[in-house]
């Protein structure tokens, strides 16, 4: 897959396999539950799917969630990539959970968990290491409600498209930004940031 290529990430033949497994299932349930806007598996291949693997550098963890994953973007992607993480993907759309577990049981992904429900009432048995979202309109939503999720050792990942330069001054207080990276992902045009969170003390 050329554009994982320009990317810097390095894809086994089974993982290529896996990932243009899940476009194709994206594309045949995008008909009749409408998942995603995005209609031309061309333009799902670069806005979906290397958009989520622009982000591969950053992932690190035993236990990562994403948060209001829709069609399970960047979740299914990166669960992918690293079989040992686990993930949990979660979604308040039913029809939009249903479609992950059907990812699931046909590719066979065991490294992930589907959660149906809002994120405000989901109580994990322990914090995750990360928090990823590409589904947030602001930052500051993105850790007051996702804040029960980590402790201080734990990152939030907020993909974004332009700097969100007004939303980080709206930071909540015990909320620092650790990082920022502008991400080239190939065949996108706009821009495209990862900001990186922890939750202080």
């Amino acid at each position: 897959m050329e554009g994982a290529k320009q990317l810097g990430v390095q894809l086994s033949e089974s993982q290529s396999s896996q990932l243009l497994c899940y476009l194709e299932l994206l594309n045949k349930w995008n008909k009749a539950y409408n998942l995603t806007a995005v209609r031309n598996p061309e333009e799902m291949l670069y806005r979906h799917l290397l958009d989520s693997l622009s982000v591969v550098s950053w992932v690190k963890g035993e236990r990562i969630i994403d948060v209001g994953t829709g069609p399970g973007l960047p979740g299914i992607p990166l669960a992918i990539l690293f079989p040992e993480t686990d993930f949990t993907l979660l979604d308040s759309n039913g029809k939009k959970t249903r479609f992950l577990t059907q990812c699931k049981l046909e590719m066979e992904l065991d490294n992930i968990t589907v959660i149906h429900g809002r994120v405000e009432e989901f109580q994990p048995e322990q914090p995750f290491d990360q928090v990823i979202s590409r589904a947030f309109s602001a930052i500051e939503n993105m850790v007051n409600w996702c804040g029960h999720l980590v402790n201080s050792k734990s990152k939030f990942l907020a993909m974004k498209g332009l700097f969100p330069e007004e939303e980080l001054t709206s930071l909540p207080e015990g909320y620092t930004v650790d990082e920022s990276h502008a991400l080239d992902v190939p065949g996108c045009d706009g821009e495209r940031h990862l900001i990186i969170i922890r939750k202080n003390g």
